[in-house]
């Protein structure tokens, strides 16, 4: 999975706990009930390990790996390749929200994401890598990629390989919050990297905290938050500066007057994809993306300056 690090950060409520652990290329931090919290987090904990196995990039022999890796043996004609449930249920998720926003979100940018020199995991990356030779090509292979359901297959266009970093992260957090909904705990907090979500509220209270980075704070009582940005991840290829974020119409590392895009959402899910969205987008088209699909959000431009959706919650400073 792609290395994460935010500056998000959580106020431990009374009564609770919070726990860390290292998964899926970031650092993902529970809070818990006290009383529950040494059961609810070893099985949340084992369902973040298992999601990672399957699906992470970086791993040379699971299911996302062999379905790239029989793309490009068939790379002249492309392959129809069987996948295990969990694999297919993201791939799924992530081609509707390619098909949403109009291809702005892409998850078939894996070739584009190792041109740029992003070819293993962050921790393991050269920060100063070679110049490029050969220039990206713009993304879009997502639109030929074809699922079928009752067997649960997928059809793989030619040269094209699939990496589900972010939004894999995204929907790992709802699917912990709703096996902790199931286990019957009443309150809980999952942050893996900056993609939150929430699950009822502290006990006496009625919202979480959360700091969004500097002296921002924001109470959330429902649903989730994500923040994408490329203040994190950079490496050099010669003299130009590179990152993880993509931009599918030119295959390059987004060029764009932000910092950080931060947006809420009904899950994780959609929050991840609508913040990495948005950012590409930059600033107007970005929040003209948000006001359009009903959600609020704040983009931070590198300069400081914030630009929130109407209906935003006015931040308040640390006192």
């Amino acid at each position: 999975m792609d290395h994460d690090t935010s500056t998000t950060t959580l106020m431990v409520p009374h009564g609770m706990v919070s726990r860390s652990w290292s998964a899926m290329g970031t650092t993902i931090t529970a809070l818990l009930p006290e009383a529950e919290a040494a059961v609810a987090c070893a099985s949340i904990v084992a369902l973040f390990a298992d999601w990672e196995a399957r699906l992470s990039r970086f791993a040379p022999e699971n299911a996302l790996a062999d379905l790239n890796r029989q793309g490009e043996k068939s790379a002249a004609r492309g392959v129809w390749v069987t996948v295990d449930p969990l694999l297919y249920m993201v791939l799924a998720t992530a081609l509707q929200a390619a098909q949403a926003t109009d291809g702005i979100f892409d998850p078939s940018l894996l070739r584009q994401l190792r041109a740029a020199g992003y070819d293993r995991s962050f921790e393991l990356l050269e920060t100063h890598q070679p110049a490029r030779s050969v220039a990206a090509r713009p993304g879009g292979g997502w639109r030929a990629i074809r699922l079928d359901a009752s067997a649960q297959r997928v059809y793989l266009p030619p040269e094209t390989e699939i990496d589900l970093g972010g939004i894999a992260k995204g929907m790992a957090v709802d699917a912990a919050l709703l096996a902790l909904r199931e286990a019957g705990l009443g309150a809980a907090l999952i942050n893996a990297g900056g993609d939150l979500a929430v699950l009822g509220v502290p006990p006496g209270l009625d919202q979480w905290t959360v700091g969004l980075g500097g002296d921002a704070l924001i109470g959330v009582r429902a649903g989730a938050l994500a923040t994408s940005g490329t203040t994190w991840r950079r490496w050099y290829q010669g003299e130009i500066a590179q990152h993880h974020l993509l931009d599918p119409r030119t295959g390059e590392p987004v060029a764009t007057e932000l910092a950080v895009a931060t947006v809420a959402a009904a899950n994780c899910a959609q929050a991840e994809i609508a913040a990495k969205v948005a950012f590409i987008l930059g600033t107007e088209a970005g929040l003209m993306f948000l006001q359009r699909h009903a959600l609020e959000g704040v983009l931070v431009l590198e300069d400081g300056t914030r630009r929130g959706t109407p209906d935003w919650p006015e931040v308040r400073a640390v006192s």
